[in-house]
């Protein structure tokens, strides 16, 4: 079944842009489920802006939504909730904007399903349709709290630096020293970036962990920070912080993961890996 659907993908063309999007747009509250709701935009728009081949990804990953405002009716009527998460593979050629996603589910508030697990097969078949790669959808959220409270990770907003420019980014700022090879993981919850459509800000925490030589930590946070008035989608922004710095500081291993804050009961929460790494302990951040 899954293959039929992925054969009849959503027609894509050159309408499919942010632009064209329900973005930034009066939208009339969904009354009934319609998978056509969702609005799927090809990657290539922004990896092409990277110099990222489509067809040798230099990474792995995923894109995780946790959604805390899904809602049906049972076969008698009676509504449901619940929460969930889905994850939409990164070398899926096509990402789902955030306000199509949050329209098509809430097209299921009154929609009749004969329980959870026809409400999942439903739900994975739209988003891989959409995605053109398969979906995964799971009830439930991971847990509150940073690797299970083993958290080794080195606060980059902890140092005492000036910061005279927030943007655009500048990969020149990153840079690795001489020396030997360490291994470590850096973190900071000052990562900003802005919707390319409405210009509404979108927040993030976000995990550097690699083995190589040991980047500047000052120039790192500058280059975070240089995201602050910069828009680009929270999956495009993962994976050129993923580019610059494997460009820049040359890590023989990288992972990049960024937890975004939610907007209409939505987060996301990209992942992007050199193909040695393992996926992280999924968490939410306090924030989410």
């Amino acid at each position: 079944m899954l293959a039929r659907l992925l054969a009849h993908n959503t027609p894509m063309s050159a309408a499919n842009t942010p632009e064209s999007s329900q973005l930034g747009r009066d939208t009339a509250y969904p009354s009934r489920y319609d998978a056509g709701l969702l609005f799927p935009i090809p990657r290539q728009h922004g990896r092409a802006a990277l110099g990222i081949d489509e067809q040798a990804l230099p990474f792995i990953g995923c894109d995780r939504w946790h959604a805390y405002e899904l809602s049906w009716l049972d076969a008698r009527g009676k509504p449901q909730v619940a929460t969930a998460t889905f994850q939409v593979p990164a070398d899926s050629p096509r990402l789902i904007e955030s306000k199509s996603f949050k329209l098509y589910l809430n097209g299921f508030n009154s929609e009749r399903i004969s329980g959870p697990a026809a409400l999942q097969a439903r739900i994975e078949a739209d988003l891989s349709a959409a995605a053109g790669a398969a979906v995964s959808m799971a009830f439930g959220l991971p847990p509150t709290g940073a690797d299970g409270g083993n958290d080794t990770r080195v606060d980059l907003d902890a140092q005492a630096i000036t910061i005279d420019s927030h943007g655009p980014p500048d990969a020149t700022l990153l840079q690795a020293e001489a020396g030997g090879e360490v291994e470590e993981t850096l973190s900071s919850a000052l990562l900003k970036s802005n919707c390319p459509v409405t210009g509404q800000p979108d927040w993030a925490s976000i995990d550097i962990t690699y083995r190589g030589p040991r980047i500047d930590r000052a120039g790192l946070l500058r280059y975070l920070v240089g995201f602050r008035e910069h828009c680009e989608f929270h999956e495009q922004c993962v994976e050129r912080i993923f580019s610059d710095v494997l460009a820049r500081c040359r890590p023989q291993s990288l992972s990049v993961w960024a937890r975004y804050t939610r907007r209409g009961g939505l987060d996301i929460n990209p992942w992007r890996a050199t193909p040695d790494r393992s996926a992280p302990a999924w968490h939410r951040d306090a924030r989410q």
